[in-house]
């Protein structure tokens, strides 16, 4: 009985999935193509910038796209999704002509899960102890400035933030050449597993990976210490302190385990948004990428590659969704036996 009423349960958890991604693959293909302009007339005005006529701009666009963009809506549709079914998310039209979109997004997903997800774990990391922390010294000139840092922290947006630091520490302190720290590595240097391309990797991560972190911790910090209060104040503390525990240890093994469990499937969920990466940034700091691959879709209009980035980041939030919840209940052993309870 329990295995029947548990396959049922993960199959209605997979349709639901697949429903979702359906209705965001649907809504992203015509809201991408109610945007002004298509990928043709971005790349005829680019070859009428250059001083080409218009008609020979049309004439070599069409030689060139090979694309119906006026056939019917729905005929687009149905083909687009015909091929989706194939696993072919199409090639690239303007980016990268010719290039299939999939192989785009793999050459650039690393980089982007590189600099976003390492910010993220340590913004993630640095809000807990620091929110940990000025909720055990509530009330006191730690707490008042934690709280107060990560309020502001969480309020500038993160471009902002860019500009700022970009000003200050290269501009007009001029501790770092900005103009040397562009992309991803320094031109000239040979990718692989050396020293030296590592710590070049490094170097020019520090830029938008300092952005990534002070942009996140305030909220985590803010997030932390509201969760540590609420946790602070439950039985099972009052308890360790009449055992004559150490604060430490309550704090460590006691409090900050159960107020880290909200915090922990945040995480797991916003793991998933990382594989968008970060139009913005990775823009300002020309940090090879999907944000910045995505940019440049959205520019020039360039269908393909909006929907495939759209697609992986949405079947990625989908499954980082559903690794939250699991990871939930094996946090929380009090969430599996509620569980079995109801079965």
């Amino acid at each position: 009985m329990l295995q029947k009423i548990a396959s049922n349960y993960v199959v209605k958890t997979i349709v639901r999935r697949l429903f979702t991604v359906l209705i965001v693959v649907t809504l992203t293909f015509f809201i991408i193509r109610a945007l002004p302009g298509n990928p043709i007339d971005v790349f005829v005005y680019r070859l009428m910038d250059g001083g080409m006529s218009e008609e020979e701009a049309r004439q070599r666009a069409t030689v060139l796209f090979r694309i119906d963009l006026n056939a019917p809506l729905g005929v687009q549709y149905v083909e687009y999704m015909g091929n989706l079914l194939k696993g072919d998310l199409g090639d690239s039209y303007v980016v990268a002509q010719g290039e299939p979109v999939m192989k785009l997004v793999m050459a650039n997903m690393p980089w982007t899960l590189f600099s976003v997800g390492t910010a993220l774990i340590l913004s993630f990391i640095i809000g807990m102890f620091l929110g940990m922390l000025a909720a055990y010294r509530r009330n006191t000139w730690i707490d008042h400035l934690i709280t107060n840092l990560g309020a502001a922290i969480d309020s500038i947006p993160n471009t902002l933030t860019a500009i700022i630091l970009i000003l200050l520490v290269g501009v007009i302190w001029k501790l770092v050449p900005v103009a040397q720290m562009r992309g991803a590595f320094s031109p000239g240097m040979k990718p692989g597993f050396t020293l030296e391309f590592i710590w070049d990797v490094l170097k020019h991560w520090a830029w938008p990976g300092s952005i990534y972190v002070l942009t996140a911790v305030g909220g985590w910090m803010l997030a932390m210490r509201s969760s540590t209060l609420s946790a602070l104040g439950d039985d099972y503390v009052t308890v360790a302190r009449a055992r004559g525990l150490p604060d430490m240890r309550i704090l460590t093994a006691y409090v900050g385990r159960n107020a880290s469990l909200p915090l922990v499937t945040s995480l797991a969920i916003s793991l998933g948004f990382v594989v968008g990466g970060s139009v913005l940034i990775e823009g300002i700091f020309q940090y090879r990428g999907v944000g910045i691959l995505l940019g440049k879709a959205i520019g020039s209009r360039d269908y393909p590659v909006m929907q495939g980035i759209l697609l992986v980041t949405t079947i990625t939030v989908i499954i980082s969704t559903a690794l939250a919840d699991v990871l939930y209940g094996w946090l929380d052993p009090r969430v599996r036996v509620s569980g079995n309870q109801e079965d």
